[in-house]
């Protein structure tokens, strides 16, 4: 099956007067490469994020972006009083502070080391946010991935598109090729007999089929075309595949490969005529490569 490789998808839900979300962004790239921004609290669960994602996508960029947000009284710190009055009686001994100098503002007091602690529930705000992280990542994956599908239609319908272009272009080089080699032993013949005729002599007929024959093979492109066309049956065969394996490098290779066959056909070729197919060929061949990048 065609899909893209750009695609997003996000999903949000409350637990227990907590809200989560979760968005999940995909680019192109050649491998897989997985950004995962949690909430500071929740980032020992990035590893975990991480392997969901590569259980549902095998290439791109992804980036995943988490929130939480909690209004309750249970995301509270609690104030470590034996802590705070610690520090309080220390800086009361600071001359400047006795003399109303200097002011001590409450919330730099509060950031001092020790003075807040987390709630005593914090294992189990971890596993409740792990569920829940976990459950809208399948959500927002199964919104991406059906955005990577109707993209993936699209691109698909440009390749049959540009695959149908090449089909055609390679039957009229076929249909041509048997041509060239007639064509040239017209040529030859022709111009044997003018040059020959004047000094009297007679070219041996071994000498001219062995002159052609070396052209025929120096020109003969038909290997060239039997692999080309082959290549684009596998092709065709990729397109209609409906597996759900990523076929992306597989594409990506395959045009390489017809490219190969298009560049020897024309440095093999001297007909004008077939030059211009494959100019044809090439560029769609072009088109092809362009577009399988985006295929995951």
């Amino acid at each position: 099956m065609i899909r893209s490789m750009t695609g997003f998808g996000d999903a949000s839900a409350e637990v227990d007067g907590i809200h989560f979300f979760i968005e999940v962004r995909s680019l192109n790239n050649k491998y897989f490469k997985a950004v995962i921004r949690l909430p500071e609290e929740f980032q020992g669960l990035e590893a975990e994020m991480e392997s969901l994602l590569r259980q549902r996508l095998s290439r791109g960029t992804i980036t995943l972006r988490g929130a939480c947000t909690d209004v309750s009284a249970a995301a509270a710190h609690d104030i470590n009083l034996p802590a705070l009055e610690h520090y309080l009686r220390q800086i009361g001994q600071v001359e400047a502070v006795r003399t109303g100098a200097l002011k001590v503002d409450v919330g730099t007091l509060l950031a001092l080391p020790g003075v807040l602690q987390s709630p005593p529930n914090e294992e189990s705000r971890l596993d409740r946010a792990r569920a829940a992280f976990k459950k809208l990542l399948n959500t927002a994956c199964d919104h991406l991935v059906s955005m990577r599908i109707r993209e993936g239609s699209l691109i698909r319908d440009d390749l049959r598109q540009n695959r149908e272009i090449i089909v055609e272009r390679l039957a009229e080089v076929a249909r041509r090729a048997p041509d060239v080699v007639r064509e040239y032993e017209n040529r030859l013949r022709t111009r044997l007999e003018l040059l020959l005729r004047d000094a009297g002599l007679k070219v041996e007929p071994a000498e001219f089929v062995r002159e052609l024959a070396v052209y025929a093979e120096r020109t003969d492109i038909a290997e060239e075309l039997s692999r080309l066309s082959g290549h684009m049956d596998q092709f065709g065969t990729m397109l209609n595949d409906a597996d759900d394996r990523p076929i992306g490098r597989t594409m990506d290779f395959l045009a390489q490969e017809m490219l190969r066959e298009a560049n020897t056909i024309a440095s093999k070729s001297p007909d004008a005529e077939i030059s211009r197919r494959i100019v044809d060929i090439k560029g769609a061949i072009d088109r092809i490569k362009e577009q399988v990048q985006n295929v995951e």
